[in-house]
């Protein structure tokens, strides 16, 4: 594991580096760090260099107590400070849930960065102002209450959410040590300043995006299944895949067919 400063900010960062050949920039999604992406690690290294990273708030990097820090632009500039530190060349980013969100956004922001994007169960955000309000203000009540009861009583919450249906017991037990090495003032202001009531609404950029971007989402999250779809009839240079027998976390419930779908769009950009 390694440490970087990022600069603007000055905050660090955990990063686990690996493998050989041209650079996968990975990021989690909420809840998430570095190790949640084992499995895609253990059949890409061999090719790609993966930089799997602990986004801010997560993990092993820092979780400032302001939440500005967690702003979709600023870690956006973090992202690109810590690229430029490391000299890679444009890589592919890779993120899932919020870290999707967050790479779609930075895509946007900064195209010629990057060689391809790959979303997983990602989405441009709420269109619609009211819609979004509403989300923003139950993101604040959640961090409210993360902060005032801790993350046992979080991760009990999170594990309940129909969104994790698709998963198994022994999934959900797999993850839930990883959860709750979290630091609550992480989760919680990254949920104020990054949540989906926060994120600005991309819908109306899409058609701007040109980057070869692959998306993905499991046949069991029928929710994102719409998302996506739409994202897919927006964006100019997109495929959709659809990973059977998983659901909202395809690259943890099917990690063979996640990794053989990721493989496929890699090898064609």
């Amino acid at each position: 594991m390694t440490r970087y400063r990022a600069a603007p900010s000055g905050h660090h960062y955990k990063l686990q580096i690996s493998g050989a050949g041209h650079p996968l920039l990975i990021l989690h999604g909420f809840t998430g760090d570095v190790s949640t992406w084992r499995s895609v690690a253990a059949q890409l290294t061999g090719d790609f260099q993966l930089i799997a990273i602990d986004l801010i708030g997560h993990g092993g990097s820092d979780a400032p107590a302001a939440a500005a820090s967690y702003r979709m632009e600023a870690v956006a500039a973090d992202l690109l400070a810590l690229l430029d530190q490391m000299a890679l060349p444009n890589p592919h980013l890779l993120g899932y849930s919020m870290g999707g969100r967050l790479a779609l956004f930075t895509a946007l922001r900064y195209p010629a960065r990057f060689r391809s994007l790959i979303l997983e169960s990602a989405s441009p955000g709420l269109a619609d102002a009211i819609a979004r309000a509403q989300r923003r203000r139950r993101d604040n009540d959640l961090a409210d209450k993360i902060e005032a009861r801790g993350m046992d009583w979080f991760v009990d919450y999170w594990e309940k959410l129909p969104l994790w249906a698709s998963q198994s017991e022994a999934l959900l037990r797999a993850q839930r040590r990883q959860r709750l090495s979290n630091n609550p003032t992480g989760l919680a202001n990254s949920l104020r300043a990054m949540g989906t009531g926060a994120q600005p609404n991309l819908w109306r950029q899409l058609p701007s995006l040109t980057l070869p971007t692959c998306l993905i989402v499991g046949e069991r999250d029928g929710k994102f299944k719409q998302i996506n779809q739409a994202m897919d009839a927006a964006l100019p240079n997109s495929g959709l895949a659809i990973i059977p027998a998983a659901g909202h976390n395809s690259h943890l419930e099917n990690p063979i067919a996640f990794c053989q779908t990721l493989r496929s769009f890699l090898d064609s950009v």
